[in-house]
């Protein structure tokens, strides 16, 4: 099947995938990125303690799992729009035949 473009359903779906996919890493990596300074800057702020488990760890570890979060979500996202889309270009092509 193709459009007005005369760019067919299977090109335009492969194109979009592969915008999702370059979004997805282009967010991993923004969310590594800020993570990465925020841990920096928890490092430079608060100090060490002796304790096993400090506050500043606690802090770590709670941004380390926030951004975890954020790019599963992110990620699940991406991927249901790649499958919608999928979706959407399997009927368009079941129309045809």
């Amino acid at each position: 099947m193709t459009d007005d473009t005369g760019k067919n359903v299977v090109e335009k779906t492969a194109e979009l995938t592969e915008s999702v996919i370059k979004a997805v890493e282009a967010g991993q990596r923004a969310a590594i990125d800020a993570v990465r300074k925020f841990v920096e800057t928890i490092e430079k702020t608060i100090p060490e303690s002796g304790e096993k488990h400090s506050q500043r760890q606690t802090v770590i570890d709670a941004a380390l799992d926030m951004a975890d979060k954020l790019v599963t979500t992110q990620h699940n996202f991406l991927s249901s729009i790649v499958r919608n889309a999928d979706r959407a270009a399997a009927k368009d092509d079941s129309k045809e035949e």
